[in-house]
């Protein structure tokens, strides 16, 4: 490992580099997660407004329940250090979701 820091993304902001150059290591893990996880929550967002052209009609899954919809997707949801599966659609507003099972069986 080098001595010298990172060099950190030409197209981060300025005041961004300079909040985390302050930060402690275990700020920056919890920041790390943090952006991680929104991340996927706004791939997650654009997902659920995409959907199939008019009359256009998606294939059901086989292993998709018959109270979630055929446009939910599946997100991974970490509870206690365990990582679980959830369908998750939007209703309206409102995002939903519905247990389908640990990410790792012997769980």
């Amino acid at each position: 490992m080098s001595d010298e820091p990172p060099t950190p993304p030409t197209n981060l902001p300025t005041e961004v580099v300079t909040t985390l150059n302050k930060s402690s290591p275990n700020c920056l893990r919890n920041v790390a997660r943090y952006a991680e996880e929104l991340a996927e929550h706004k791939e997650r967002e654009a997902r659920l407004k995409e959907e199939p052209p008019e009359g256009e009609l998606e294939e059901r899954s086989d292993d998709l329940p018959d109270d979630v919809p055929t446009k939910a997707t599946i997100t991974i949801k970490e509870i206690n250090d365990n990582r679980y599966y959830y369908w998750q659609w939007r209703e309206g507003d409102k995002i939903k979701s519905k247990y389908k099972g640990p990410v790792n069986p012997d769980e």
